[in-house]
């Protein structure tokens, strides 16, 4: 339900531009959305009280101490802090920082914080500019990591565009790659989720269309379409 095959999106800002985008994530719909949002809210929470437990586990050690808001203002961080522990979540995971080891308790934390924080999906795209170059994004799989990393690669750059195979694992798979004057390696589109053969050689025919042609159509039809 949160997650489909990777499929195409094609969209065109302008008559001289077109970026095609390949997803996992389904379009999104009104139930999609009210699942993410819900899927969001609990990883925030779960996220706090992990982060709750790993500061209970702090101040029982050796190195940090417990907050004492005796002699602070009603409004000062110890007296939150006060207030958090005093609280039902707050007095369970002191609870359990005091009958945990340490250092298991930091492990499982930490695998359980790079957990809560992996992306959902994972999308790709190439955005085509006519006369300027062409630019990829690619998501990052944390999302403590940014939203993508992106490249632009110039026209006077840009050699040539390609459909390559390779075999990957035991089967033979399709990529589109970018042939760059002056690099002696190909820059991959999509590296992540290697789309149907279908999706890169229509990307190919957009992209090479875009770049060297006065057309603004891929396979007789309008860049704005989706498969």
């Amino acid at each position: 339900m949160l997650t489909t095959t990777p499929y195409l999106r094609i969209r065109r800002p302008s008559p001289t531009a077109v970026e095609f985008t390949v997803s996992t994530l389904p379009p999104l719909t009104v139930p999609l959305r009210l699942s993410l949002y819900a899927i969001y809210v609990l990883r925030g929470t779960l996220s706090c009280l992990i982060l709750l437990f790993l500061y209970v586990t702090w101040a029982q050690s050796p190195y940090g101490s417990l907050p004492s808001p005796s002699s602070a203002s009603s409004l000062s961080i110890a007296s939150l802090l006060s207030a958090i522990l005093a609280s039902r979540p707050g007095v369970l995971a002191t609870h359990l920082a005091s009958q945990s080891s340490p250092r298991f308790a930091v492990a499982a934390c930490a695998i359980a914080l790079y957990a809560l924080t992996r992306r959902l999906y994972t999308e790709e795209s190439l955005l085509v500019l006519r006369g300027l170059g062409i630019q990829t994004s690619s998501s990052k799989g944390n999302i403590l990591a940014g939203r993508a990393t992106t490249r632009f690669i110039p026209t006077a750059k840009i050699q040539d565009v390609l459909v390559n195979e390779a075999f990957l694992g035991f089967e033979a798979r399709h990529y589109l790659v970018v042939v760059v004057d002056g690099e002696p390696d190909v820059v991959v589109v999509f590296p992540k989720l290697l789309p149907r053969a279908e999706v890169i050689e229509r990307v190919w025919r957009g992209v090479r269309e875009c770049l060297y042609e006065r057309g603004t159509a891929v396979n007789g039809t309008a860049l704005d379409g989706k498969s």
